[in-house]
């Protein structure tokens, strides 16, 4: 009785084991993950815009058909980026991924407070590398450190009915994200 304990405790931990290393090896390994899906219909270190999505056709998983999305697949490895995007009158929001698809930053237009959210991305070593100016403070400058040198920016814009969404693509495609040298 007692070896058919063991017999069924040593299963059950390697049970677990076995699950435990499928569910954190398994986005590494997957083939079609949101990066590999976008990458074919956007440039590296610019915004494209993705198409409406339908239920069978739909680019990214979860697409809500009321946001126009656009998005920056951006590679850090030479230089850091400045995204620039205008804000609708309904709802705009960017929010940054790594390649793998884990978030790490995100803001909307009510949490910038302007008519245009600014900022600049880079790593940790290339903020190093920013001259110290005094009178440049953080409200002047927003700067989001990636962990990774490749990732997506992924920027949405609600169309509040379906009439409007032409003009939510309008403001999507005004965004830029374009290569930003370091000075000094």
């Amino acid at each position: 009785m007692m070896r058919l304990v063991i017999w069924i405790l040593a299963g059950v931990v390697l049970g677990g084991i076995v699950h435990l290393v499928t569910v954190l090896v398994l986005p590494r390994t997957a083939t079609q993950d949101a990066y590999m899906r976008i990458e074919p219909l956007t440039p590296v270190n610019a915004v494209a815009a993705l198409p409406t999505p339908s239920p069978s056709t739909a680019t990214l998983p979860f697409m809500d058909p009321a946001f126009a999305v656009a998005v920056c697949r951006y590679d850090l490895s030479e230089t850091p980026l400045k995204l620039t995007a205008p804000v609708s009158q309904a709802y705009t929001s960017v929010s940054f991924y790594t390649r793998y698809g884990v978030a790490y930053y995100a803001i909307n237009d009510r949490a910038a407070g302007r008519r245009l959210i600014e900022l600049e991305l880079m790593t940790a070593a290339q903020k190093s590398r920013l001259p110290d100016d005094e009178e440049v403070t953080a409200a002047d400058r927003l700067i989001v450190e990636s962990p990774t040198l490749t990732g997506l920016v992924v920027l949405r814009a609600l169309s509040p009915e379906p009439g409007s969404m032409p003009v939510a693509r309008g403001i999507l495609a005004a965004a830029q994200c374009r290569p930003n040298p370091l000075e000094g």
